[in-house]
C-alpha cells in the first residue's frame, strides 16, 4: 500500500512539475473614465533572447502573449486611435515593425490559440501605434491599464495604444 502511495506521489509530482506553465496567464485589469478594462495574456520571457525580429518576427501578426490568444474586454462603448470600438471582449494582435509603427488589432475572434487562424476578415478595428524603445528590460512580458491607454511591454519595446 505504502508503494503505491509513494508511486502515486511521485505521479502527481512529475506531472505538475511538467505541466506547469513557463508563460503564465496574466491579467491587467483598470477603468479609463467609466469604462472597466481587462487584458488577459500568457505572459513570455525574454529569457536573453533576441524577440523582435527573432522570436517574434517582424511584418507578421502576433498575438501579443504566449498560448491561448490575449483578449482585451471593455465594458462600455470605447475609441481607441480614433476608432470607435464596441462594448465586448476581443482578440488582441500586434504587427511589430522593424522601421515604422507597429499595428495593434483588435478581432472579432476572442478564442483562437495564437495567431495561425488569424483573419484580417475579423479585424474590428487597426491603429498604428509608434513604438517607443527604452534601455532597461522588461522581462516578463506585461499589459496595464494606464490613465487614458492600454499599455504594453517586453523586453525594450514600449506600446501605448490610446482609449477614450
Amino acid at each position: 500500500m505504502m508503494q503505491k502511495f509513494k508511486l502515486l506521489l511521485l505521479f502527481v509530482l512529475v506531472t505538475s512539475i511538467s505541466c506547469a506553465q513557463k508563460s503564465p496567464r496574466k491579467e491587467a485589469k483598470g477603468m479609463i473614465s467609466k469604462t472597466t478594462i481587462i487584458a488577459d495574456y500568457g505572459s513570455p520571457s525574454v529569457k536573453g533572447r533576441t524577440i523582435w525580429g527573432g522570436l517574434v518576427p517582424y511584418g507578421k501578426v502576433w498575438r501579443a502573449g504566449a498560448n491561448e490568444n490575449t483578449t482585451v474586454s471593455f465594458d462600455k462603448n470605447v475609441t481607441i486611435g480614433g476608432k470607435e470600438l464596441k462594448a465586448g471582449k476581443y482578440g488582441f494582435f500586434i504587427i511589430p515593425n522593424k522601421d515604422s509603427d507597429w499595428v495593434a488589432i483588435f478581432s472579432s475572434v476572442n478564442n483562437a490559440w495564437g495567431s495561425n487562424k488569424y483573419s484580417a476578415t475579423n479585424d474590428v478595428v487597426r491603429v498604428k501605434i509608434a513604438p517607443t524603445f527604452v534601455a532597461d528590460v522588461q522581462e516578463g512580458m506585461q499589459f496595464n491599464v494606464g490613465k487614458s491607454s492600454l499599455d504594453f511591454a517586453w523586453e525594450k519595446a514600449r506600446l501605448s495604444i490610446p482609449v477614450k
